[in-house]
């Protein structure tokens, strides 16, 4: 067996299952559960429709590139949504098949663990696929705390040279799961220089970038901040996105990478073996979601109106503060986060995830201890509801 196997550790809600073991929830209530990122806004009809109508395509092998009126849908909805040149969808943009799976395999595609040392850089709290691809593509992953004090930032200047000259890639996410931080364009000037000088690849993870709360100030991406910065081939760069958020169609596990055409060719060359191709109904559905806008701003029209509503009423109780963008609450326990989410299941049937879950012990703590994250998936009355329920809790503390 893969000896690296036994270095991964629970995943966040294997964890959750075993704190709620031998709890009974009030029984009174029924159950809220904002403890998981999955969408709850209805699939738009549309999508399903062309999913539907192209069935007939389950008779033949797709092709590891996508089809190309997929790719040059994609590669269109980029331009149009970063106000940038389309990239060229033959050799800077692939589909996978969402963006998780896609954030493993490029970790053993970019990774060279023969190399003593090899390092992988990822946010601390951080989205645990993030550190598994690490440790089975044999590389070490060194955490960066992003803190309340420093805005939710990574701290870039907390490694040495010499720490950085072994890093191979780098996970960013942007906005954040759990803070809702987003990049800004000095913080993607100061990873680049980094990485051109010490010769790694960046994964930016920007599955959040389509819900965010005013529609003239849009989440600076990936891709963008690279031409901003006059670096027009997105040398070292990948930026990875789904339609799951944006869509609503979580079940669809459909999403693309672009960026560095040297890097994506290389990351084709391993998906053509690992057997990762989007089959014809999914790119159907996927073509007609990225084609449309209105329902992805009617989505965000949903969430806007839960975060003006739901956030007064946590942060009478809780430090929490709506987020630049993505669907989370990040809000400070003032007991131990587990107790509280133990506490909060029995005494209101709401389920939250500990921020402790989905961080590590880095430079002597564990920077989501004490926190909290509120998915405000559920519709607005259950949000609603349940931050009712929450601050009710927190007034017995």
């Amino acid at each position: 067996m893969n000896p690296h196997l036994s270095q991964l550790h629970p995943y966040p809600f294997e964890k959750l299952r075993q704190l709620f073991a031998g709890i009974a929830p009030a029984q009174h209530l029924r159950e809220i559960k904002l403890s998981i990122g999955e969408p709850q806004h209805p699939t738009p009809t549309f999508i399903k429709q062309a999913l539907a109508d192209n069935l007939a395509d389950l008779a033949t092998y797709p092709a590891t590139l996508g089809g190309e009126t997929l790719r040059n849908a994609i590669a269109a909805w980029i331009g149009r949504r970063y106000g940038i040149p389309a990239p060229d969808a033959a050799t800077q943009v692939l589909p996978v098949l969402g963006s998780r799976e896609a954030l493993f395999a490029f970790a053993q595609t970019v990774i060279d663990g023969s190399r003593p040392g090899a390092t992988v850089v990822c946010p601390n709290p951080f989205y645990q696929i993030y550190e598994g691809a690490t440790l089975l593509a044999g590389a070490r992953p060194v955490y960066l705390n992003t803190l309340p004090q420093q805005n939710f930032e990574m701290d870039l200047d907390s490694l040495s040279e010499q720490e950085w000259r072994r890093v191979q890639l780098v996970y960013v996410c942007t906005p954040g799961n759990p803070t809702g931080k987003v990049m800004d364009l000095d913080a993607w000037r100061r990873l680049f220089e980094l990485a051109d000088r010490h010769d790694f690849v960046i994964a930016s993870d920007e599955c959040y970038s389509e819900i965010y709360f005013d529609e003239k100030q849009k989440p600076l991406g990936g891709l963008e901040a690279a031409r901003a910065l006059g670096r027009d081939d997105y040398r070292k760069l990948v930026m990875f996105s789904s339609l799951s958020k944006r869509s609503n169609v979580p079940g669809l596990r459909s999403g693309f990478v672009a960026g560095d055409a040297a890097v994506v060719k290389k990351f084709l060359l391993y998906r053509t073996y690992h057997g990762s191709a989007m089959g014809g109904p999914i790119q159907a559905a996927s073509l007609a979601a990225w084609n449309d806008e209105a329902h992805v701003r009617d989505n965000r029209r949903q969430y806007a109106e839960k975060f003006a509503k739901v956030t007064p009423i946590v942060a009478q109780k809780l430090a929490t503060q709506q987020p630049d963008a993505g669907f989370y609450l990040w809000a400070k326990t003032p007991i131990a986060d587990t107790e509280f989410a133990r506490r909060l299941l029995e005494q209101q049937n709401v389920v939250v995830l500990p921020g402790s879950f989905l961080g590590r012990e880095a430079n002597g703590m564990n920077p989501g201890a004490d926190f909290i994250r509120i998915a405000l998936v559920a519709s607005v009355d259950e949000c609603l509801d349940a931050a009712g329920r929450i601050a009710d809790f927190c007034n017995t503390l």
